[in-house]
């Protein structure tokens, strides 16, 4: 039996197998993990050390420095972790072993020594670099070639990455602000450690994907591993290194979001209401807004993926390269909030909170548009044993945007957020309509990857383009 045809025999929930529910929460509480590290980590290191909750007392542009090379080497980790996969233990184990990591990582994170400091961070970017590329393969393995719910899949699967970052953003967060920054990291560690348990119990759903592929029997994967690459994966490859591009550009703009935005709402955005809330007062902490991304992306989610699906069976254009282009326009878009709040705050020493919800708003449609896209368009395009190392890149190429979003935003300190928030806005629309114009070019080059999706949706059991979709 070949390992297409396990594929389509797995359990379903909901229409999906259930390995895929399994790695939704395996994700949701690594990210929980995560973001809420990424929630207070700035925001510790700017705190003065004499405080009544002490932090490292670094200068912005220190703390925003070591913030762009710490989340550009968790993501650039994913090579290594992407290539172990693919030659020596196969994705699931790498996934366990990325998963005791993360517990060690952010578990140490919580003792108060620079020590501890330093090599929870190292013990998370080796975690990360693990997890992330092999547990995102590893969806995109539960469907068959072809399978229209490929897609639709990811889009699921994005929103247990979300709905762990939202939980986090306020949880550890508060903890973290609130209570004290190690107990903020502590809180996350417990997290990860409840994702790697149920990781270990949900395997019965996930025996058919994720094996080392040395040691298949499926002829199809054997062929694949031992032979040169064709001219066909070499064109896809080309194209898949393009949309890296894109990937890039995004993350740069995206991931002011843990860094400078994540300042610009703690030093110069009014989060005074005229009410109180229990715990925290009358004054929102500036790690709540990081959840806003995360929130949307729950509320938006499945009624983005629904207009794509509802546009390609009108056969209008609703490529991945497309959808991709688009999402970093309005993406773009969203930084001329900033540019509107920086304004404000020139005029009158505040801004209001409604930019900053404004500019998440356009954020999360945009990542919407593009992150779960290209996920998946990886795992459409990328050769097949070379299938982990191409997930990995792309988490490095996200990484290198997080590095650029950090050097951008220690920028700010001379050429002022006015001016950062507008040129980012700028540069992404420009990037993206460059993509646009070359788009068909590109798409020849997939050689018909996608070419039989709009079939397949016609054949699904329900009509996507009925409005209760939106419900």
């Amino acid at each position: 039996m070949t390992q297409a045809t396990q594929v389509a025999r797995q359990k379903e929930l909901f229409g999906h197998p259930v390995g895929l529910y399994i790695l939704f929460f395996t994700e949701m509480w690594e990210r929980f993990s995560y973001y809420g590290m990424r929630a207070i980590l700035v925001l510790y290191l700017v705190a003065e050390a004499t405080s009544g909750n002490p932090g490292l007392g670094w200068t912005n542009a220190e703390a925003l420095s070591l913030y762009g090379t710490y989340t550009m080497l968790v993501y650039v980790s994913s090579i290594p972790g992407g290539w172990i996969a693919d030659k020596f233990l196969g994705q699931k184990k790498s996934v366990l072993y990325g998963g005791i990591l993360l517990v060690a990582g952010h578990s140490i994170l919580a003792i108060e020594e620079m020590w501890a400091f330093y090599t929870g961070l190292g013990l998370i970017i080796a975690g990360v670099g693990m997890l992330k590329p092999n547990i995102s393969t590893m969806v995109g393995g539960l469907y068959k070639k072809g399978d229209i719910r490929r897609d639709k899949g990811f889009t699921i699967f994005y929103i247990g990455i979300n709905l762990g970052a939202f939980i986090a953003s306020l949880l550890v967060g508060t903890v973290g602000e609130v209570y004290g920054w190690h107990y903020g990291f502590g809180l996350a560690g417990i997290g990860m450690a409840l994702g790697l348990l149920q990781y270990l119990f949900g395997q019965k759903y996930l025996k058919h994907v994720g094996n080392f592929i040395g040691t298949s029997l499926d002829p199809e994967e054997i062929e694949a591993r031992n032979r040169p690459l064709n001219k066909q994966e070499k064109d896809r490859v080309v194209v898949l290194f393009v949309s890296f591009l894109m990937v890039i550009v995004f993350w740069g703009a995206f991931e002011q979001a843990g860094g400078l935005m994540n300042l610009y709402a703690s030093e110069k955005t009014d989060r005074f209401l005229s009410f109180s809330l229990p715990f925290i007062g009358n004054e929102v902490p500036a790690s709540w807004f990081q959840s806003l991304n995360s929130l949307f992306i729950i509320l938006l989610g499945t009624s983005v993926a629904a207009y794509w699906a509802r546009r390609k069976l009108k056969g209008k254009v609703a490529t991945s390269l497309f959808k991709m282009a688009m999402g970093l326009i309005i993406m773009g878009s969203g930084f001329f909030f900033m540019t509107a709040a920086s304004a404000q705050f020139q005029s009158n020493g505040a801004s209001a909170m409604y930019w900053l919800v404004l500019a998440y708003l356009f954020h999360t449609v945009g990542e919407l548009c593009l992150s779960p896209v290209a996920l998946s368009y990886i795992t459409k395009l990328a050769p097949l044993k070379y299938a982990s190392i191409m997930m990995g890149v792309y988490f490095a190429m996200t990484g290198f945007g997080n590095k650029l979003a950090g050097l951008l935003g220690e920028s700010a300190s001379q050429l002022g957020e006015y001016t950062i928030f507008t040129g980012i806005a700028i540069f992404c629309i420009t990037f993206a309509l460059l993509v646009l114009v070359f788009r068909n070019k590109l798409e020849k080059l997939t050689h018909g990857a996608e070419d039989n999706e709009r079939e397949m949706l016609e054949q699904e059991d329900y009509e996507l383009a009925d409005p209760k979709i939106n419900n």
